[in-house]
């Protein structure tokens, strides 16, 4: 069995410190050739997924999260949205009156900041914000970490862009565990500095390569390592002709119903998965009634 497309939990017990390893292929078919980006953004929504998929493990809740870009550069908007169950879809904007785009993430995200967005099913929605001002989008998240939960967080990406319509991404990440006053903090730093510099030894062929129980061997063979059962994580997408009903409650009816008279109906499409959603007279009456479920039925 592959361990693509698989969530991989780990605990290194004695250094209390927790990992995550996650390889994406074939969940990210459906992002990266959504549209006809160029390879940079390819490989920038890759990276986001594999980030994406890691956070949603980390930050314990059940719900929605979204990893979002906004920036002033070549590429102004980027996101990824996923579940806690592991599922996640992404769209990316960028200006494509430009012939290229530079490799750099400092170049293309000029004067970018990165959102994540935590929405549980119970409880407060919940926002953080930090610059991306570092080189690598690893280094910007694990600032999101030292703001956020003040926990010494390594996260390391790596992309596989050989073959254009097999795209690879691969992360690991790296935490020490929350711990009470009793623990010493210098001893776990020592500790953790140390499996991240192991961790850094890791090279891309080894990372797309060995199997995940080889990569935690070759690297952790002298920690006791517990590698717990993985989780499958695919590209599903939200979007619904009720979700996008309620969407079009933000239009005025008389305006719905010009454009069902001239066109024979209102479309939306999806911006993530492309599905095309049609409204017609009946339809809008009953969005605007509040009844739109009953309408949908006799579909």
């Amino acid at each position: 069995m592959s361990d693509f497309d698989q969530l991989h939990r780990f605990l290194i017990d004695r250094a209390h410190v927790r990992g995550q390893l996650v390889r994406l292929q074939d969940s990210l078919k459906d992002i990266v050739h959504s549209q006809e980006y160029p390879v940079q953004i390819q490989r920038l929504l890759s990276e986001m997924a594999a980030v994406t998929s890691m956070l949603t493990a980390i930050l314990k809740f059940e719900g929605e999260i979204s990893l979002q870009i906004q920036s002033n550069g070549p590429v102004n908007y980027a996101v990824i949205n996923a579940t806690h169950e592991q599922t996640m879809r992404g769209v990316a904007r960028w200006d494509q009156s430009l012939t290229s785009l530079p490799d750099e993430l400092e170049a293309m995200l000029s004067q970018a900041v990165l959102v994540i967005t935590i929405t549980p099913e119970e409880g407060e929605r919940y926002q953080g914000v930090v610059a991306l001002d570092k080189p690598t989008l690893g280094e910007c998240v694990e600032s999101y970490f030292a703001q956020s939960e003040q926990l010494p967080t390594k996260i390391m990406l790596m992309t596989d862009m050989h073959d254009p319509q097999n795209i690879r991404a691969a992360g690991m990440l790296l935490q020490v565990l929350p711990q009470d006053s009793s623990q010493s903090v210098m001893a776990l730093n020592n500790e953790f500095e140390h499996l991240v510099k192991l961790g850094e030894t890791l090279s891309e062929e080894e990372m797309f390569n060995l199997s995940v129980s080889d990569i935690l061997y070759r690297l952790y063979h002298q920690e006791k390592v517990e590698l717990f059962s993985p989780q499958p994580v695919k590209f599903a997408c939200t979007c619904s002709k009720e979700r996008s009903a309620q969407a079009l409650l933000n239009v005025e009816k008389s305006e719905l119903l010009d454009i069902v008279a001239e066109d024979g109906a209102v479309s939306m499409n999806c911006q993530y998965c492309h599905a095309e959603y049609k409204f017609d007279a009946i339809d809008i009456e009953a969005i605007h009634a509040g009844n739109f479920e009953s309408s949908a039925a006799r579909q």
